[in-house]
């Protein structure tokens, strides 16, 4: 089921180029990863009030493909703190050039560490 409005707090935004497309005419869905993983990491850096690392992606689903021109917009909400890591629920959002209306194209969970500054994992809670 979509939701009809965005979940989390804005954490990038930015707008799909020609150099981001697939062989179909879309764009790149590594390119939506990277940000939405980006987004991710913005989120639980914030949280941790340290570095962080990415140690996995649980989720991904791509709900609708993103054209040239559309805005992208990347949402992330902390679901879940344990003791080094973080579980972040990530939406991206699109806004279509020809529109404003703003709709659902991707979603996932990621995993993120805390980290020291010697990269080992650290307590969120400090």
């Amino acid at each position: 089921m979509q939701d009809h409005k965005p979940q989390g707090r804005l954490v990038i935004q930015i707008v799909a180029m020609p150099a981001d497309t697939n062989a179909n005419g879309d764009i790149f869905g590594g390119w939506l990863v990277s940000h939405m993983d980006m987004g991710a990491g913005i989120a639980g850096r914030r949280r941790a009030r340290s570095r962080v690392v990415t140690a996995a992606i649980d989720s991904l689903i791509f709900i609708k493909p993103v054209s040239v021109g559309d805005t992208v917009c990347c949402y992330a909400d902390v679901l879940k703190v344990g003791r080094t890591s973080m579980q972040i629920k990530m939406e991206a959002w699109i806004i279509a050039c020809a529109e404003e209306k703003i709709s659902k194209a991707a979603e996932g969970i990621f995993t993120f560490v805390a980290i020291d500054g010697h990269g080992k994992p650290h307590p969120v809670e400090r």
